[in-house]
């Protein structure tokens, strides 16, 4: 049965619409704008407690986690955290989840239906509890499901501090364990100060009392997405296809390491960072906002009548307006006048022009170099 937050029972909250990846927690509770300012100027709290959750504990915890996902963790230390992926083994992104180690548990929390590609030959999907699960062999490690022990609130706002009676370290990732269980973790996306809270589940409700009584302002996903797409932070499956690869959306040393090896799909995550370049970025693209209209995710991005990219999430900002997050093709000039959208009338085309903040500077490519020197 799909996941239904206790939070959307609340007075004045509206749920995505129907089919919407955020389905199960609160959209918005009437104003997506105002929620967006005090994100930015005050302080907010966001249930995203239909995410996912698994424990990895066990005296190999790290050791093995470090062959399977696509991080460095044989060192993370106790109260600090990662973001990470499972990759097929043409390096293409398979799951993305983040981090916390405390209390001898390496906890993972991913968006709701993360799966990985089977290492069996027959191939095909697994949840990605099933996929680690099938990796352990004989490793001493214990894997659970413990979503139905935490739940994820995020506080986002320069007053995070204010709302929040625990005392948490300041560095990205950092982990401080909560006094009645679960954990809270310095995030540096999708604002420089966004805390996530993981909080024991039977207490959702009681710890939402207390953060908007403490003066944090009820947020919906709109204003998560919305801040999200602003500081170009991805989701899997909305900014990402089947061939998306960690270099193409930001994903090398936030969540892939380049130079550990044993992981599957490392071989092009090291061969693309070290003798080539993606063949896509994902750019920040401002649409049109004069007609009442906005494409669609998966809709295709074009410069003239040829196809250059794909829309990935898309949201309006307080702010800038229409915005969305896109799969652009490098090969495109960074002020070119684009389309994007689609339909069976093209009625969701409107003109869209990539942010050049958002154009990724050309990488030095160390094997692309050294052949180059070799070749005089």
């Amino acid at each position: 049965m799909p996941y239904r937050s206790p939070l959307l029972e609340a007075p004045r909250v509206v749920a995505p619409p129907e089919g919407h990846p955020e389905a199960g927690v609160p959209w918005h509770w009437g104003d997506p704008f105002a929620e967006q300012r005090t994100a930015s100027r005050g302080v907010v709290v966001i249930d995203r407690s239909h995410r996912e959750v698994l424990a990895v504990s066990g005296q190999e915890r790290l050791s093995w986690l470090h062959l399977v996902i696509s991080q460095h963790v044989t060192e993370l230390a106790e109260n600090t955290g990662t973001e990470a992926l499972v990759l097929d083994s043409q390096g293409h992104i398979d799951a993305h989840f983040v981090l916390a180690h405390t209390d001898g548990t390496v906890f993972l929390d991913s968006d709701p239906g993360a799966v990985a590609t089977s290492a069996l030959p027959k191939g095909g999907k697994q949840t990605l509890l099933e996929y680690l699960e099938a990796m352990k062999f004989w490793a001493k490690v214990d894997i659970r499901d413990a979503t139905g022990e935490l739940a994820l609130l995020t506080v986002l706002g320069p007053d995070t501090g204010k709302v929040l009676d625990v005392e948490l370290d300041q560095a990205p990732y950092s982990v401080t364990a909560l006094p009645d269980g679960g954990f809270a973790r310095r995030m540096p996306w999708p604002t420089r100060d966004a805390v996530d809270l993981a909080v024991p589940r039977a207490q959702l409700t009681q710890w939402w009392q207390r953060l908007t009584d403490a003066g944090a302002r009820p947020a919906g996903m709109w204003t998560f997405d919305a801040l999200r797409v602003e500081s170009r932070h991805p989701r899997l499956g909305v900014d990402t296809d089947e061939r998306t690869i960690p270099h193409e959306v930001g994903w090398i040393g936030a969540a892939a390491h380049v130079a550990k090896g044993c992981y599957r799909g490392q071989e092009t995550v090291a061969k693309v960072h070290n003798v080539g370049r993606p063949p896509r970025y994902l750019a920040l693209l401002h649409l049109d906002g004069s007609p009442e209209i906005t494409p669609e995710t998966g809709d295709p991005v074009k410069l003239g009548e040829r196809v250059v990219g794909r829309v990935g999430s898309v949201v309006q900002h307080h702010e800038l307006g229409p915005i969305a997050l896109a799969l652009v093709k490098r090969s495109v000039p960074a002020a070119a006048e684009l389309l994007a959208g689609g339909g069976d009338e093209q009625e969701r085309v409107v003109q869209a022009v990539v942010d050049p903040d958002s154009v990724p500077g050309e990488h030095a490519a160390p094997g692309r170099e050294a052949a180059q020197r070799l070749r005089g």
